[in-house]
C-alpha cells in the first residue's frame, strides 16, 4: 500500500511530542530495544474508521478495540509488537501521520509500557503514551 508523503514540519512537531514519551519511559527504567505492544489510536467517523479497520493488517497493526471517547467521538485503538527506541518511534509516528492523511482520520498519539527486561510485568511496568 503506497502511503503519502508527510510535511517534514508535522513530522517535527509529533517528534518533539515523542521525545517527551521517550524520556519518560528512561526514566522509569526503560530499556528502549526491547519488543513490546505498542498501541495507537485514532479519531474519526465511522466510514473512515471503517476503512482503516479494514485495512489494518496490510498496514502491519491489530485491531484492538474501538471505542466512543468522553465528547462522543469514536476512537479506533490498533497495535502492534515493536521496540520503543528513538527511531523504531519516529518510524511508527511516520506511518500513522501518512495514515492520517490516507484515511481522513485524526492520529491521537501512541502508547505503551515501559519495559524493564523482568518477566515480573505486574511491578514493573508503567503505562507511558502521546496523546493530542
Amino acid at each position: 500500500m503506497n502511503l503519502p508523503e508527510v510535511p517534514q514540519a508535522r513530522l517535527e512537531e509529533e517528534w518533539a511530542a515523542d521525545k517527551d514519551v521517550l524520556a519518560s519511559l528512561k526514566e522509569s527504567g526503560d530499556i528502549a530495544h526491547l519488543v513490546r505492544p505498542v498501541d495507537v489510536s485514532f479519531r474519526g467517523d465511522d466510514a473512515a474508521l471503517d476503512k482503516l479497520e479494514a485495512d489494518a493488517e496490510e498496514l502491519g497493526f491489530e485491531v484492538i478495540e474501538r471505542e466512543e471517547d468522553e465528547e462522543g467521538e469514536m476512537c479506533l485503538f490498533l497495535g502492534r509488537e515493536q521496540a520503543a527506541d528513538e527511531a523504531s518511534i519516529r518510524a511508527l509516528t511516520r506511518k500513522c501521520v501518512q495514515i492520517e492523511l490516507a484515511y481522513g482520520v485524526e492520529y491521537d498519539g501512541w502508547g505503551c509500557t515501559s519495559e524493564d527486561g523482568s518477566d515480573d510485568d505486574a511491578d514493573d511496568t508503567e503505562e507511558t503514551g502521546q496523546t493530542h
